[in-house]
């Protein structure tokens, strides 16, 4: 919302999916959460900004801008890609 986090994705960005989970639903006040797959070695944040981190359940962590809280994306622990934030 800020504007203050830039990021550029090098690789394919996966299929949108929309999670139902409870955790989701919360934390975006909202039926479901719209996101997608991106490698997390394809992801790069281009802005001088360090996010901020929440681990919202066991092995989840959920990155947010340190100005304005926009979720950014979450990253599990089990999983090879980051689940970038789409709206």
């Amino acid at each position: 919302m800020c504007c203050n986090v830039k990021y550029k994705i090098s690789g394919k960005i996966g299929d949108i999916v929309h999670y139902h989970c409870k955790t989701c639903r919360k934390a975006h006040g909202s039926a479901f959460s719209s996101v997608a797959a991106v490698k997390e070695s394809d992801f790069k944040l281009v802005s001088d900004v360090t996010l901020g981190c929440y681990e919202s359940s066991s092995g989840k962590n959920r990155y947010f801008g340190p100005n304005c809280a926009t979720q950014i994306y979450a990253k599990k622990d089990s999983i090879e890609h980051i689940i970038l934030r789409l709206g």
